[in-house]
């Protein structure tokens, strides 16, 4: 016998009472299938013309070149991948194309058009449309979707409220993403112009009271000491990973600027600890730096956690007498030292950088401690900023996936 499906969500806008009521997918939302070829008048649409899941329209479609057949769609109708899970919800009322590709083209039947956009979004449409038909290239099954019940408020009302609110998320969440691709192109460009270019010995901006050339050092004579357990893992210390414990940080989790920690995570106990880590404990502060899959990021160790060192990422300490830890984060990410980087990387399809090469890596720093500081400073506090938006846009996409669990039955 069929579970009886519930009849209203767990969570719920106040002022709203009753049950929901049972409705196929085709009933409430009818597959355009009006092929025309694109035009001078109606630009094609393609997949790489939308940001998967963002709904974010490529600025550069056009209408030139060859023509292209595909379904008329508008403002009021809303676009799925049905090879791949894109989605896009036109906000513009007045913007006309033809979906090129594997689209279905969706018009609400008496729903509303943000309400059925996030119906879409939700995990028990994402089961059903994963449910693919086709061997070499699985898709959506229309016939299997058009079928399936759902659960919808007979409101209109309730309906607008519940796409309204989620609009609000991703317009906040659209937000901080812009301030924070500003402050990551702010932070480029500073990068290439608070350190002097190649061959010369000043920078082309510099912060006032400082005045003199810089000095150019190799890399490794600013570093007295690199921790390198290249190739090192637990199974050949005769242990494992564990549930808990003292976390490893590998390439992966070695992002440009602070450290990712929900990026392929490990952990490993106190035994693995004091076997791999003793003697070469990591300080808060302290440069590391990936040499391979990616090669070139660099962050500092964010606290004073015992971490693990671990794949395809080295240490740095610091020679205190020539350049500040913060300094060295800094000037490892400016455009003159990845430039160089990328001329000494070698490998197939991981490109990656040893000790030997980054031994002719040289350097070009100020003589002064102070505008180290200051320098380092500026970029800590861009850091602070970009994390600070980072953080905000990885609660909202939680509270986002929360709600779209909860605020549908």
């Amino acid at each position: 016998m069929e579970k009886e499906m519930k009849k209203v969500p767990a969570v719920r806008f106040k002022g709203f009472t009753g049950d929901w009521e049972q409705r196929k997918f085709s009933e409430i939302a009818q597959r355009e299938s009006n092929m025309q070829l694109s035009s001078s008048d109606l630009p094609s649409v393609e997949y790489e013309d939308v940001v998967a899941e963002e709904g974010i329209l490529n600025k550069n479609i056009n209408s030139k070149g060859t023509q292209k057949k595909g379904v008329i769609f508008d403002g009021n109708q809303i676009l799925y991948g049905k090879l791949r899970p894109y989605l896009h919800n036109w906000l513009n009322p007045d913007f006309k194309g033809i979906a090129v590709g594997d689209w279905w083209v969706l018009k609400p039947i008496e729903t509303d058009k943000n309400f059925l956009y996030r119906l879409i979004q939700t995990p028990k449409f994402d089961d059903v449309a994963n449910q693919s038909s086709g061997s070499k290239m699985p898709r959506a099954d229309w016939n299997l979707v058009a079928n399936t019940t759902f659960m919808i408020p007979s409101s209109i009302t309730e309906q607008k409220e519940i796409g309204t609110y989620f609009n609000n998320i991703d317009n906040l969440i659209t937000l901080h993403q812009r301030k924070s691709d500003q402050l990551k192109k702010l932070k480029a460009y500073f990068l290439q112009n608070l350190f002097p270019a190649k061959g010369e010995k000043v920078p082309k901006i510099r912060f006032k009271g400082f005045t003199g050339e810089w000095e150019e050092h190799k890399l490794f004579d600013c570093i007295s000491k690199i921790t390198d357990f290249r190739g090192r893992t637990p199974k050949k210390l005769g242990m494992d990973w564990s549930k808990e414990g003292h976390i490893a940080l590998s390439a992966l989790n070695v992002k440009n600027g602070y450290i990712d920690f929900s990026q392929d995570v490990h952990y490993g106990d106190d035994f693995l600890y004091e076997k791999w880590m003793k003697g070469n404990e990591l300080h808060k502060g302290q440069v590391l730096f990936t040499t391979e899959a990616p090669m070139g990021n660099v962050a500092q160790v964010p606290d004073d956690r015992q971490y693990i060192l671990s794949q395809r990422t080295i240490a740095f300490t610091v020679n205190k007498n020539i350049i500040l830890e913060n300094f060295l984060a800094t000037v490892l990410r400016s455009s003159q030292v990845q430039k160089r980087l990328d001329e000494l990387q070698s490998g197939g399809t991981a490109k990656g950088v040893s000790q030997k090469s980054l031994s002719s890596v040289e350097i070009i720093i100020p003589k002064q401690i102070k505008e180290q500081t200051v320098i380092s400073t500026f970029f800590s506090d861009i850091d602070r900023n970009i994390t600070l938006h980072q953080q905000k846009i990885t609660q909202l996409q939680a509270v986002k996936k929360f709600l779209l669990q909860n605020l549908f039955v």
